[in-house]
């Protein structure tokens, strides 16, 4: 179902624009805990996933696993945050670092993609089978939101199987147009630098081992990330090219099979996708999803409060419906906007 109509965050005067939102709520988010515990698991094909679990709040506390964004890990402030406010609620929480995200260089080629599902469903079935009579959910983040949607999505089941909740914040729905929206100028190009820089330096670091499988010296030189995809990303997980890796990936395509009560938070001036992509009719025509959208909010940002005191509404939002959902309680989390 829509809650598009409905204005669930209402920005501050001093933090109105959409830059301001993204880089505000990343710097006044709060480093400091909770405390994580490190548990590194194998993976069936001979690599690791870095799992960082917060303590239990009871012996029955329902489990919500975080997903973070592109080239971020499962400690950053945003996942830290969240975090925090899923504790509050009762509910633990473990943060998937991503191949190659967790301060150690993965041992396969190929490093972590948008449509990567697989070891986000490992990590799920794990909890899954060590805490079989726990209630499960999920939070994702930007790049970790498209892969939380399109695991649902592209199971069967609608996700049923594995997750009781989920919410997703400021995805690229459609990860073709949010990649050109990154290459148009002003500030989006420095988004795109900021993470061209990250990329660039992973693939330095395997450049000997990935050097008959891609162009490692061009690829060290492209500007976009639409360039580094169609280098680097397409050929090492069998796509045939960027475009088909976007066109395969991109979680629009399968928001209609979602079944999991699920919240999605996005601002109309997320600088990481057009407004027009937007998966408005994709919402309605669903009843397991809410479209919590406003129009300001910038991309991760959800900032309001006061500078001195900052209130992150999208953490609070997220935590709040997945924890609701958990207790199997009301599934909307909007109320404290």
């Amino acid at each position: 179902m829509s809650d598009g109509s409905r204005q669930p965050f209402r920005a501050p005067w001093w933090a109105r624009g959409p830059h301001g939102q993204t880089l505000l709520a990343r710097a006044l988010r709060s480093p400091n805990g909770p405390t994580f515990e490190r548990e590194r698991i194998e993976t069936p094909d001979g690599d690791f996933l870095d799992l960082d679990w917060t303590a239990d709040p009871s012996d029955r506390a329902p489990i919500a696993l975080i997903l973070h964004g592109l080239e971020g890990n499962a400690r950053r402030r945003y996942v830290r945050n969240v975090a925090r406010e899923l504790l509050s609620r009762g509910v633990r929480c473990v943060g998937l670092n991503f191949r190659g995200c967790s301060g150690e260089p993965n041992r396969a080629l190929r490093f972590y993609h948008s449509g990567e599902t697989t070891d986000a469903t490992l990590v799920l079935e794990l909890i899954r089978s060590r805490y079989p009579d726990r209630r499960v959910g999920a939070v994702g983040f930007s790049l970790g939101g498209n892969v939380l949607l399109k695991l649902m999505g592209e199971r069967p089941d609608g996700g049923t199987g594995l997750l009781d909740a989920a919410a997703a914040m400021s995805v690229p729905y459609d990860l073709a147009a949010g990649c050109a929206e990154l290459e148009r100028g002003g500030m989006a190009r420095v988004y795109t630098r900021y993470f061209m820089r990250s990329l660039q330096a992973k693939l330095a670091a395997k450049a000997e081992a990935l050097a008959n499988h891609v162009d490692v010296a061009t690829a060290r030189t492209v500007r976009s990330i639409r360039a580094f995809d169609e280098l680097v990303t397409a050929p090492l997980n069998g796509f045939a090219d960027a475009g088909d890796y976007y066109r395969r990936s991109s979680s629009k395509g399968f928001l209609g099979n979602v079944k999991v009560p699920t919240l999605l938070l996005h601002a109309s001036d997320d600088p990481f996708l057009p407004a027009s992509s937007i998966p408005r009719e994709e919402a309605t025509a669903n009843p397991a999803l809410t479209l919590a959208l406003s129009d300001r909010g910038g991309h991760v940002g959800f900032v309001c409060g006061t500078p001195k005191r900052p209130e992150f509404w999208g953490d609070e939002a997220a935590a709040a419906h997945v924890a609701r959902v958990l207790r199997g309680a009301d599934p909307i989390g909007t109320d404290r906007g």
